[in-house]
């Protein structure tokens, strides 16, 4: 019978570099979409001292069903899924893992403005249907126009290097962003709203930014507009977007994070011209899932440690 302290992970896998840091603790994985009741159930059962969140989220259910619960940690940057205010309450950390999936989240953002710029979709199957659309195709050129970006945190800053270095001027809001690079102009949203011809989304969603792109900030944009998101799905107000798409307010969306995940079917984007859609796997790289299994796993030790220290 193992007394080792349990670590609770909400997915059925980790990184091994991730599993080797929690050799002291017992790993209890809840498989591979857990549900909230799963996750309550394996908390009352096991008691663990830290969780670490890939899927699903944690209520202030899950942790009464586990007292000796210390930490909560994310296996990525957003911890939007994790009831914060009741974990304050009752004295336990939140955690993420901030930066890990920089690379990949940014390179998808760029893949998914690309795409819509260059109707990389459109005209690979265009082609696969045997067509040749040379002579009534233009694609729309990047270089010198202006991208927006909500969030200048480690991925939207990476993003905006990748901007920066095809040409395009690059503006962005975030009220904690500080000591930005010369290649970025702070900016308030309604300056973003006016005057970007592409808008990237890359922050946290909170409770004041819900539906941030909405029908009133949409129709303040520049007719054409590209919109891509990242981040998270509630940053968008979907019924709205697909109304802009439609009338050509916005030139296309590419979009890998939605309201509802997975995304129901059927969905009013499905079948929608105007649209370049990924499963929410902008930071699913073999690369970042050990980056983000290893600092989920160091930030959740990091925290025993100061807590075994506290009480020593």
């Amino acid at each position: 019978m193992s007394h080792k302290p349990v670590i609770l992970v909400t997915a059925a896998d980790l990184a091994p570099q991730a599993l080797a840091l929690l050799a002291d603790h017992e790993v209890v994985f809840a498989g591979k979409t857990p549900t909230q009741a799963d996750i309550v159930a394996l908390a009352r059962q096991h008691n663990p001292v830290g969780i670490i969140v890939r899927y699903s989220g944690v209520n202030a259910e899950v942790m009464d069903a586990a007292p000796a619960l210390r930490v909560i940690s994310k296996h990525g940057s957003g911890t939007d899924t994790i009831d914060k205010a009741a974990a304050a309450e009752r004295g336990i950390a939140v955690t993420a893992a901030v930066g890990a999936n920089a690379a990949a989240v940014a390179e998808q953002a760029m893949a998914l403005l690309l795409a819509c710029a260059k109707s990389v979709v459109q005209l690979n199957q265009r082609m696969h249907d045997g067509h040749w659309d040379k002579a009534t195709h233009k694609s729309l050129e990047l270089g010198g126009r202006t991208v927006g970006l909500v969030g200048l945190g480690a991925i939207g800053l990476r993003f905006a290097k990748m901007a920066d270095a095809m040409g395009l001027r690059v503006i962005g809001f975030d009220p904690f962003a500080r000591n930005l690079p010369d290649y970025v102009t702070a900016v308030d949203l309604e300056t973003i709203w006016r005057e970007a011809d592409a808008i990237s989304l890359h922050c946290p969603l909170t409770p004041e930014n819900k539906g941030l792109l909405n029908a009133q900030t949409l129709a303040r944009c520049k007719p054409g507009v590209i919109v891509v998101n990242t981040a998270r799905g509630g940053l968008i107000d979907e019924p709205s977007l697909l109304a802009a798409v439609q009338s050509g307010q916005v030139r296309m969306a590419g979009l890998d994070s939605f309201a509802v995940e997975p995304m129901t079917v059927p969905h009013i984007f499905h079948g929608q011209p105007g649209f370049v859609l990924s499963p929410h796997i902008g930071g699913v790289t073999s690369d970042a899932y050990v980056n983000m299994g290893v600092a989920a796993a160091q930030n959740t030790l990091a925290v025993l440690a100061r807590s075994e220290a506290a009480t020593a």
